[in-house]
């Protein structure tokens, strides 16, 4: 049985990476080519022109719902929340969603931390290259931090980074040396019924664990997600979620 389950994750992913649909693509074209003719005939009616060399298929938008990634969705407007609420002087933020970073920078100087540059310019966010495992601050000097949904991969390799199997926990470390006494960490990682490694895509941690990285620190909020669901609970018999921590120093 086990060797079936693994089998089937394989071949789960496989699929994730490599999607052959061949119906549902000559269905989805048909209904492209349905509108292109329309819209050619009708084209009088526009100010615009229609070249038959831009052409541009979009064949994965015609849904139903709104597409939306649940965790991202919830845990990046719970933080921008939370930092709204407390106005620190100046965040620091390593390796979280670059867009959700940008927007909490039109509120807050935001000073982006990460191993590999960023383009993007805007007023109030800087950036400074550096790693979690080796924060280019000072002990004690950062009154607000936060890394969502990045600890979970230090050291596995997914990013090039070297195999360290204590990675999260040097991270965690890390984070909880440069915050100040008084300094807030939002921080967020998956949680399971168990302390687990989905190789190599990412750890997943018990709260109790957690907690006990987080040591001198406490937990001032606790939220999960589990599917399009946010809640307060923490759900062992669910399995497989993600937990968002604002924790304090003490």
């Amino acid at each position: 049985m086990k060797k079936l389950k693994k089998y089937y994750i394989l071949f789960t992913t496989y699929r994730d990476y490599i999607k052959f649909a061949p119906f549902r693509w000559i269905k989805n074209f048909l209904w492209f080519y349905k509108d292109y003719r329309w819209y050619k005939k009708n084209i009088a009616s526009s100010s615009f022109k229609m070249y038959g060399h831009n052409l541009f298929p979009c064949l994965q938008d015609k849904t139903a719902l709104t597409p939306v990634e649940p965790i991202y969705f919830y845990q990046d407007s719970w933080a921008a929340e939370k930092i709204f609420a407390y106005k620190p002087s100046h965040h620091i933020d390593i390796a979280s969603a670059v867009k959700t970073i940008g927007i909490i920078s039109g509120f807050v100087p935001v000073t982006f931390i990460d191993i590999r540059p960023i383009e993007v310019k805007l007023p109030n966010l800087f950036f400074k290259s550096g790693t979690i495992l080796d924060l280019p601050f000072p002990d004690s000097s950062v009154e607000s931090i936060s890394s969502l949904c990045v600890i979970e991969h230090i050291g596995l390799g997914r990013y090039g980074d070297p195999l360290d199997a204590k990675g999260s926990e040097k991270a965690i470390s890390e984070l909880i040396r440069v915050t100040k006494p008084g300094g807030k960490i939002l921080f967020s990682v998956p949680v399971d019924n168990e302390c687990k490694i989905y190789f190599n895509a990412h750890r997943a941690f018990t709260p109790e664990y957690i907690f006990q990285c987080f040591t001198g620190c406490k937990v001032l909020e606790q939220r999960y997600i589990y599917g399009y669901e946010f809640g307060q609970e923490y759900d062992r018999e669910r399995g497989f979620g993600v937990g968002v921590y604002l924790f304090e120093k003490t």
